[in-house]
Formats: structure tokens, sequence, C-alpha cells
């Protein structure tokens, strides 16, 4: 997959099919869209994600937005499921203020080189997000490219968005989040060296440092599923601090999994961490006895 980032000076080898969006999650809705520019690739057109970095909620508000897929996280994902080329057009005051004609003319016709355009009813863009589906449909013969406007995905009655997704992973709700998703929500990383406490306490584990910038659910210990290079493990985990070893004043998160049934040495290994359902918070034990004493019974239930 080819990946154009930082740069508003390209151009596309060849025509394409474009999926326009911010694509924060990877929910089912999105799925729907990107089947889309899928099934053109099978006619001939490259696949390409037209995405915005930062996205438009961090440039606008001015503030740090935590992500429910972070950028290397949607990279990996975009590459599994077949796109050719994923353009992180580069987010700033100046070409926010672009015109959405220009946007339709100069971006998706001569550089992009579209032949099909597929995008939400809810699509914006260009200065002040005033282009919109209309004018995207009004433009479409002008600039030589078909439309595919996608409606809204519905569970349980309801539009499934990012939003609904954030609201459910900030509640713990993992299962709710998986039904969203079509997938439970994953955090990815590479296996980092810890204290390794867990071994010594006869329970070794892996640890992912989680980005700033990626939403975790509650701090607390979660049934899970460890995917890596050798295959898919169910696995225990705990994301938060770990309050009864870590010290000071801002102790680092840390995503720390116990994987049943597995030996192997993954560090420094590329792992998806999935967490399927919530089991406890994560709490303060008196000494590092006490907290062997829970980790077996987590364990033990978790084998169930």
């Amino acid at each position: 997959m080819q990946i154009i980032s930082g740069t508003t000076d390209f151009l596309l080898q060849g025509a394409s099919a474009v999926a326009i969006g911010k694509f924060d999650g990877m929910h089912r809705g999105h799925k729907a869209l990107l089947s889309e520019i899928l099934e053109a690739k099978k006619r001939g057109l490259q696949a390409v994600v037209f995405t915005f970095d930062p996205p438009p909620a961090v440039l606008f508000s001015g503030k740090a937005v935590k992500g429910l897929t972070t950028r290397e996280e949607k990279r990996r994902l975009f590459r599994q499921i077949g796109i050719d080329v994923l353009i992180e057009f580069p987010l700033t005051f100046q070409t926010a203020a672009i015109s959405p004609e220009d946007f339709l003319r100069v971006i998706v016709q001569e550089q992009i080189r579209a032949k099909l355009v597929a995008a939400g009813t809810d699509l914006s863009f260009g200065d002040r997000g005033l282009g919109d589906c209309k004018l995207l449909k009004a433009r479409a013969e002008a600039y030589g490219y078909e439309v595919k406007i996608i409606d809204k995905v519905l569970e349980d009655g309801e539009e499934i968005s990012s939003t609904r997704v954030r609201q459910a992973v900030e509640a713990g709700k993992m299962q709710e989040a998986a039904k969203l998703l079509g997938a439970p929500y994953a955090v990815m990383g590479t296996v980092v060296h810890g204290r390794q406490l867990g071994r010594t306490l006869g329970f070794p584990t892996v640890n992912l440092m989680p980005p700033a910038d990626k939403l975790l659910p509650p701090n607390g210990v979660y049934r899970s599923e460890v995917e890596c290079s050798s295959g898919v493990f169910k696995g225990l985990t705990n994301v938060g601090v770990k309050p009864t070893v870590e010290h000071g004043d801002h102790p680092p998160m840390s995503v720390e999994t116990y994987i049943y049934d597995f030996s192997e040495d993954i560090y420094d290994s590329f792992i998806t961490v999935r967490l399927l359902t919530f089991e406890r918070p994560e709490q303060k034990f008196a000494d590092v006895e006490e907290l062997k004493e829970q980790l077996q019974r987590d364990i033990a239930a978790g084998a169930r």
C-alpha cells in the first residue's frame, strides 16, 4: 500500500475509486463505504482512501482528541483489506480553507484521478465544510466521476457512528462496541519489556504501551484474545496503571496481557489485543501476595 502523508503535492498514476472520510474506529458504516471502492478495484480502478491528518476535530478545537484507531492502526487495517493508496491529507487552517469547487476539481479530479467517489451522507469538504453530497453529485458529470453515497448503517434502530462507538468504549461496554465495529475493540502495538513482575509471580505477561492519543476503556481487567504471528490465543488483559506496583504521580498506562497456553518469546513483535468483556475494575492491593492471589482467581475464571 502506498502512503501519501504530509504533502498536498501528489499525483496518482491511473484512474481510481476513492472513499473520503475520517474513518475513526473503522466501524460497520466505514466498512460499507470501503466495500464500494474494493468492489471497484475488481474493475481495474485503484482503491484509494482519502482522510485527514490531523482529524478536523483536533485542528478546529485546538485540543488533543483521543482516537478509536491510531494512525498506525488505521494504516494496518487499510493494508489488510487491500487498499492500494492511503492519502493522509495534511489539514491546516490554510488547506481547510480550499473552496469546495477547487477540492473537487484539483484534488479529486486532477490529483486523485477519481472515476468513482464514495462517501457517507454526512460528507463535508472545503471551506467551512460547505461542500456536501449535493455538490459532489452536481459536479459528477463535469469532472467525470461516478458517485456512491452510502446511507448510515443502523444498529438497534440507531445510526452507527464513531461517537456512538466511543461512548461504548468509554463505558467499558465492549460487547456493544464490538457490535458497532463489526469486530472487538483492539489495541495494536509492539511488545515491550515491562518490570517482569508477572513472570516472577508465575504469570508471564506481554506489555503494550499505547500512544497517548489512543482511546482506552476504563481501567480494569478484560477477557481478551491476542493475535500474533503464530496465531490467535485466549488472553486476560489489564488496562491501567498497575497501582499495586507502580509509584509516582503519573504512572504509565499499559495494556498487559496474560496469554493462556502460550510460552513463546514475542518481545519486539507486533500484536493485536482484542478486548472482549469487562471483568472487574483495576484495584490496588495491600501487597504483591494479595495481588498474586487475585491474579490466580482472574486467570482461573478466564479459563472457563
